[in-house]
């Protein structure tokens, strides 16, 4: 298995602070149980002569673009400090079960909504209060913090305020801004900012570890305007490549107001299609598994006593799974329009005759013949269009109104 933080990409920086973070935590733990901690990890860190708790803090803050790596560098960190021999060997039974998601100690929330409720996150402030039961540290990872809802952040705050000794808490969100963060959440944690990885090192990592390529590995860190996920889903997946062909395609069915309409609701139609394709199975296997523990198929009338008390459990999950569809479809969506977003750029800066390679190098010919007919304001104008939808759609408004009025923005211009 390779170092934990491998899949970070074009993030050394980054890397570096929490490698050192890492051995500052392994330092304290050596401090606390010299006999039991030191005996089994005289590493990297034993002949470091790194000070107790230099460079660690309870509470961390992973902030960049969308794929640039925040989840990613948040569980690598979460290795490293499980880690029993380094800072993130790869090879320990420690990093090994928290990169695979098995750790006890290693809690990671992943909204499945649009949020994250007060009650969720006042159980897992609750369960990692625990002692760590491998001695080291209980570490929660919450992806997309951005999405606490406030009860929800003031619980966390809480939390972050009075820490337990030997809890961490990992937070990842796009910015630091107060609409992202709170203040008062931001003002208790260290920030790791991530910046947005060139293409070369995206195609670098989709040729070394998925074995695409070249060529392709190329297309698609370019095309995925350096998301790492998304150039691995562009590579590997025809229908990906198919759905972003279908995006790109809108500027040439925009010819009035009826195709523009049209245009929208092809676009909706075809995010709720892959939400709905994206959740089925796991919506099918949550079902069952609820049926089963409250005793579908068993006889008798325990049986079918608890499968009529059961209407309430198979509401609240029907509840859940819907709002896991509409951040689906939201998410499908808005791929969609970042790739939308990416065309327009490109016929921007060809009108500008700026010195920077397209985006989507398989639509240039169109970009170009889009730069000529509408100049440098013209695609100004329509790429302010598409971010305004993003934004709109973010802050709650209906996504087919909102792509709806960016689509006649995108024909008139």
């Amino acid at each position: 298995m390779p170092d934990v933080f491998a899949d970070l990409v074009g993030q050394d920086e980054a890397v570096a602070t929490l490698r050192h973070a890492a051995a500052a935590a392994a330092a304290v733990l050596r401090a606390a149980h010299p006999i039991a901690v030191g005996s089994g990890q005289a590493g990297v860190e034993g002949q470091s002569g790194v000070d107790p708790g230099a460079g660690m803090t309870h509470a961390w803050i992973f902030t960049g673009p969308p794929g640039s790596g925040r989840s990613v560098a948040a569980r690598a960190f979460a290795a490293a400090l499980q880690c029993a021999y380094g800072t993130g060997c790869g090879e320990c039974p420690g990093c090994h079960t928290t990169m695979t998601g098995t750790h006890a100690d290693v809690r990671l929330v992943v909204p499945e909504g649009l949020s994250i409720g007060v009650g969720e996150m006042r159980a897992l402030v609750l369960r990692a209060a625990s002692t760590p039961s491998g001695g080291r540290w209980q570490i929660v990872i919450i992806e997309d913090a951005d999405r606490l809802t406030e009860a929800a952040g003031n619980a966390l705050l809480k939390a972050i305020e009075e820490p337990p000794p030997r809890t961490v808490f990992l937070l990842c969100a796009p910015s630091t801004h107060p609409d992202d963060v709170s203040v008062t959440i931001r003002s208790r944690c260290r920030v790791v900012p991530l910046r947005q990885p060139p293409a070369a090192a995206v195609a670098e990592v989709l040729v070394r570890r998925d074995g695409i390529a070249p060529d392709v590995a190329q297309w698609a860190a370019a095309a995925a305007q350096g998301h790492v996920g998304r150039a691995r889903r562009l590579a590997r997946d025809p229908e990906a490549r198919q759905r972003r062909d279908a995006v790109l395609a809108v500027p040439r069915r925009l010819t009035g107001v009826g195709a523009a309409l049209d245009a929208a609701s092809a676009l909706i139609e075809a995010a709720e299609a892959e939400a709905e394709a994206s959740v089925a199975e796991a919506d099918a296997a949550e079902r069952a598994a609820l049926q089963t523990a409250l005793g579908a198929g068993g006889t008798g009338r325990g049986a079918a006593g608890a499968m009529r008390g059961a209407a309430g459990q198979l509401k609240d999950l029907e509840k859940r799974q819907k709002s896991r569809a509409t951040r689906a479809q939201r998410d499908a969506l808005d791929r969609a329009l970042v790739d939308l977003a990416g065309f327009y750029r490109d016929a921007l800066t060809m009108a500008l005759r700026a010195p920077v390679a397209p985006v989507h190098t398989d639509t240039a010919a169109m970009a170009e013949a889009g730069a000529q007919k509408w100049d440098a304001e013209g695609a100004l104008r329509r790429l302010e269009a598409v971010l305004e939808c993003r934004a709109a759609i973010e802050a709650n408004v209906k996504p087919r109104i909102a792509v709806e009025a960016m689509m006649l923005t995108l024909w008139k211009g």
